[in-house]
């Protein structure tokens, strides 16, 4: 097992990791979440699913975990994961241009373009100047509605991360990090699972939607490197109206051209990133981490921090419109960098099962 450091990616969120970094308030607020546990979701292995693996959520379970989440609890609930550490991931470091050139594409490109909600398109705050740390976003667009806060817990407590609303023909999928749905180490599944787009200092602005299916990359399991830090949620509809026709998408594409100039967004724990109340974005070019299988990773010259992973990353995203092509999530930091797996062939596959849950 490859040790990466500095986790965005809640590799194994034991107790014993995080023990010496949660205060009274959220040790309370674990204790309440293990307590509460239901019954486990049911699990689809991946042997007749491609590169995927798949839980799903029963109504039941829907209903107690959209009860689950009282103001008080989503307060409560920890950064997943704000530990630091220092170095880079467990790869060469090596940038587009030197010896260890990234892998090429197998697979033709694809991508599903951006959607408005049904009441059109947001208002923007115009353009946006460029920054290698982490900024609040005040430019309004579509991202300030598509991009959200992810809660759940686990048999270690109650966490949150970052997602994204992003098109498909079901209306209905988040993008977000593997290590945001289920544990590398063990294979267990994440509960109570929700999303809160717009989220601001706990603010509602479009509901809460409940998950009724969770997908990730097969490889996943028993390897926690971040190439297979992607997966992706199903949420079902809130009062009738499907997550992308209330609040927009993203758009998504799969075996892009890497190495552009990015964008990505995310709800860091920091006091300089509003304590994971606020959405907060970075931008710059990627280059490409080698020593990881599959398409890599690729990271940019700026840092969001726990409570981030998960988030997209755009290519094109259009500052005045707050519309873009999201082709990875954040996943894992190291130093002033953050990272994101590459969405290739197998997060292809878990998004295609998710858009037909």
């Amino acid at each position: 097992m490859r040790r990466i450091p500095r986790l965005l990616l809640g590799v194994g969120v034991a107790a014993t990791t995080f023990a010496a970094a949660l205060t009274s308030t959220a040790a309370a607020a674990q204790s309440t979440a293990a307590a509460a546990q239901s019954a486990a979701p049911t699990v689809r292995s991946a042997a007749s699913a491609g590169h995927q693996e798949s839980a799903r959520f029963s109504a039941a379970q829907q209903r107690a975990a959209r009860a689950f989440w009282t103001p008080a609890r989503l307060a409560a609930a920890v950064d997943l994961d704000a530990l630091p550490t220092s170095g880079r991931p467990a790869g060469t470091g090596a940038r587009p241009g030197t010896a260890s050139a990234p892998p090429e594409a197998t697979t033709a490109p694809t991508a599903v373009p951006p959607a408005l909600p049904a009441s059109g398109a947001p208002a923007t705050g115009g353009v946006r100047p460029q920054t290698t740390s982490p900024q609040r976003w005040t430019g309004g667009g579509l991202i300030s509605s598509t991009a959200g806060k992810v809660f759940f817990s686990n048999s270690s407590g109650t966490y949150a991360c970052s997602g994204d609303a992003v098109n498909s023909g079901n209306k209905s999928i988040v993008a977000t990090a593997g290590h945001c749905v289920v544990d590398a180490n063990t294979g267990e599944v994440y509960q109570n699972w929700v999303f809160i787009p717009g989220y601001d200092h706990g603010n509602r602005p479009h509901g809460t939607f409940t998950a009724s299916s969770l997908h990730w990359m097969s490889q996943r399991i028993g390897d926690p490197d971040p190439t297979w830090d992607a997966a992706f949620a199903t949420m079902s509809p809130l009062n009738g109206t499907k997550l992308v026709d209330a609040v927009g998408g993203e758009g998504i594409g799969f075996d892009q051209t890497p190495g552009q100039y990015v964008y990505s967004f995310g709800y860091g724990g920091s006091d300089a990133e509003g304590n994971g109340e606020q959405l907060n974005w970075c931008a710059g070019t990627e280059f490409f981490e080698s020593g990881h299988p599959g398409g890599g990773i690729w990271g940019i010259d700026c840092v969001q921090t726990g409570g981030s992973s998960g988030g997209p990353f755009l290519q094109n995203f259009d500052t005045s419109t707050g519309i873009g092509t999201q082709i990875g999530n954040i996943s894992v930091s190291s130093g002033s960098n953050e990272w994101h797996p590459y969405y290739g062939s197998e997060a292809h596959d878990a998004y295609n099962a998710a858009d037909a849950a």
